[in-house]
């Protein structure tokens, strides 16, 4: 059984979903990010960047939410939510999330915590320069669904899917939600129309962008 330490609709959110669509068995240990859980001493051994998610693994600890998806996908063929190794889709699905892991969610971390990243004087600049960063890529995801959707990956729903619509919940309190976007937003609705999002929404208690 997997173990998922999470907090309501961060980066863990996609691997709840995935863990639902999967059907694979697992508990779920909440974490208060407001009374700093995930900064624990208990919970820095399992994960010594003190982040959500982590996901217990045959009796190990991993985490980045990128890693856990491909893991996932991996270590569960039969819920086909990536192409296989060595099939004609596998490079598009590889080349996606690594370009979300790479791209989009540093620079929603840059958008969140601009002071990471600045000076208290340009914090300002710094979340314009973010806010710019990301739009970006929203252009570019539509402009792919545009062409080559309904998924990301075409015909097949993915990882890939997930990944992308946990990311565009996230800009729905910025100057430009991703579902302005018109191929973002239907891919946003077919992603939030499925049981498991559904579940995940109940179990975590979330109630905005539904």
């Amino acid at each position: 059984m997997y173990i998922l330490y999470y907090s309501p609709g961060t980066a863990s959110m996609a691997v709840h979903q995935a863990l639902l669509e999967i059907g694979a068995p697992h508990a779920l240990r909440k974490l208060d990010l407001d009374s700093n859980e995930h900064k624990s001493a208990d919970y820095l051994q399992l994960n010594p960047n003190g982040t959500v998610p982590t996901l217990v693994v045959d009796g190990k600890p991993v985490y980045e939410c990128a890693a856990l998806l491909l893991l996932l996908a991996e270590r569960h063929p039969e819920a086909a939510l990536a192409p296989a190794p060595g099939s004609s889709g596998r490079p598009a699905y590889l080349q996606w999330m690594l370009h979300l892991a790479n791209t989009l969610q540093p620079a929603f971390r840059q958008w969140f915590y601009a002071r990471d990243f600045a000076p208290a004087e340009h914090e300002h600049d710094s979340k314009e320069f973010a806010r710019r960063r990301i739009e970006a890529v929203w252009a570019r995801l539509d402009a792919h669904l545009a062409v080559n959707g309904p998924w990301m990956l075409g015909g097949d729903f993915s990882m890939v899917d997930l990944y992308a619509t946990m990311l565009m919940r996230w800009s729905r309190n910025m100057p430009r939600s991703a579902i302005e976007w018109p191929a973002l937003a239907a891919l946003a609705q077919r992603v939030k129309a499925r049981p498991s999002w559904t579940t995940l929404y109940r179990i975590e208690g979330l109630t905005e962008w539904t």
